[in-house]
């Protein structure tokens, strides 16, 4: 998953040698998503393609992609100002480089494989605001910065309020994934206190709670006894670990912090 920080929301998606000059085609409907093939395009055209999405989220998909495709996320939210771009190549991601342009300029970004004989160029996007510092954009990239440290009381104490997900649990194991520089945690959960989508679900069998949970390899995550808080946030389906103090820990805070009146938000302790 590449992130991509600057003031516009512009991508390229290029051939290789290829620069993007050109002409441009009329500019395509608005929409979150879109999904087109270059084998559209007259043989000989050196037209660049336009692509305008204005949504926080969404994806793209590109078959036999040819010559270059310019992306403009434009979302149609006149209070946000979103300066980050977060981009999840597919699996399959080959046949195109993807750029971002500031000032001008081409920045390459993401280039999973430069083979042009492939077929698809596809990913998923999201874009992320810090225009305040309380909206709940700026503490998921607070929290998403965090990965590799222990979140210090204030952050711990923000986790609880503004995460995607909240639960009690262990750890079943951890698997690394050094290709893509990323490790999961398998999460027996005791108990959920919040979470945004269905991730951590009842095994049938056994009927017991669990869920994968996404870290950086360079977190260097190792299986540990006893009971965690484990909070985090969801990117493109997938639960991503946030602040996961062991459970006494977290309640000797938020217990300190409820006695000074200092807890931004109630949780539930029983």
């Amino acid at each position: 998953m590449a992130t991509v920080r600057g003031s516009p929301g512009l991508l390229a998606l290029l051939l290789p040698l290829l620069l993007l000059t050109g002409g441009s085609r009329p500019g395509s409907a608005d929409r979150c998503s879109w999904r087109g093939s270059g084998l559209s395009w007259e043989p000989r055209s050196r037209a660049v393609e336009q692509v305008h999405l204005r949504c926080t989220a969404g994806s793209l998909e590109w078959m036999y992609p040819a010559r270059a495709l310019r992306v403009l996320l434009e979302p149609n939210l006149a209070s946000a100002q979103h300066t980050t771009v977060c981009i999840k190549p597919a699996s399959d991601f080959q046949g195109a480089s993807i750029y971002v342009e500031r000032a001008g300029q081409l920045h390459l970004v993401a280039s999973p494989q430069r083979d042009i004989s492939r077929r698809t160029a596809s990913f998923q996007y999201e874009l992320l605001s810090n225009q305040s510092t309380a909206g709940p954009d700026l503490k998921k990239m607070a929290l998403v910065e965090a990965m590799c440290r222990p979140c210090d009381n204030v952050e711990l104490l923000m986790a609880i309020c503004s995460s995607d997900f909240v639960l009690k649990g262990s750890i079943r194991s951890v698997s690394h994934d050094p290709e893509n520089h990323m490790s999961q945690v398998d999460v027996r959960v005791q108990k959920v206190y919040r979470q945004k989508n269905q991730i951590f679900q009842q095994e049938d069998g056994s009927g017991e709670w669990w869920g994968p949970i996404q870290t950086l390899l360079q977190c260097k995550v190792k299986k540990g006894g006893g009971d965690f808080l484990f909070t985090g946030n969801e990117h493109f389906g997938e639960a991503w670990l946030g602040c996961a103090p062991r459970f006494k820990d977290f309640m000797l805070v938020y217990q300190a912090a409820r006695e000074r009146g200092a807890n931004p938000c109630e949780f539930e302790l029983n």
